[in-house]
């Protein structure tokens, strides 16, 4: 017999899929980075637009499996209007909810809480934190200040770290471990 909530948290997944929110190029923003996750494909193209030190407009243009956009969809919607630092402790809670942590009782994860599933996945732990991570490294270079040059010298974030498939990195292997 099926789970009512495996049923729900599936349709949520689904539904963010199928109609990923934040799926539109901003045409003036203040960082941007690229991601993938070389392990099943995905990749994606993220951009924020900051305003009073808040994400005044977030944009994230994925191609993947059904996990990575879903999860860059429901990003979309949950970091719009948070301040930087707000955002990254964010991204740093749902990284901790993907490791199986618990989530502190005040942050209200809404739609993201179907994702607590991948977990028993662990392969796909790393499309569910691609545009996590992503964001992460855009909130960096947007507050490093690193423009066209400095920008295309960080490279990309990747979920595949040379030798090491439990630590994100990006091209510099800065490591965001998992």
């Amino acid at each position: 017999m099926s789970n009512p909530l495996n049923a729900l948290y599936r349709d949520i997944l689904l539904d963010h899929y199928r109609s990923p929110r934040g799926n539109k190029p901003i045409e003036h923003f203040d960082s941007s980075q690229r991601g993938s996750n070389p392990a099943c494909g995905d990749e994606l193209n993220l951009a924020i637009a900051v305003n009073d030190n808040r994400i005044s407009d977030v944009s994230v243009q994925a191609k993947g499996c059904a996990i990575s956009v879903a999860s860059s969809s429901m990003l979309t919607e949950a970091v719009q209007g948070m301040t930087l630092d707000e955002a990254s402790r964010f991204a740093e809670t749902i990284r901790s909810m993907m490791k199986g942590e618990d989530v502190p009782k005040d942050v209200e994860l809404g739609d993201l809480d179907s994702l607590s599933g991948v977990r028993d996945f662990p392969v796909r732990v790393k499309c569910a934190l691609l545009s996590w991570v992503t964001l992460l490294d855009a909130i960096r270079i947007y507050h490093e200040g690193l423009d066209g040059d400095k920008r295309a010298k960080s490279g990309a974030v990747s979920t595949e770290a040379p030798g090491d498939k439990e630590t994100f990195a990006n091209s510099r292997n800065i490591g965001l471990v998992l």
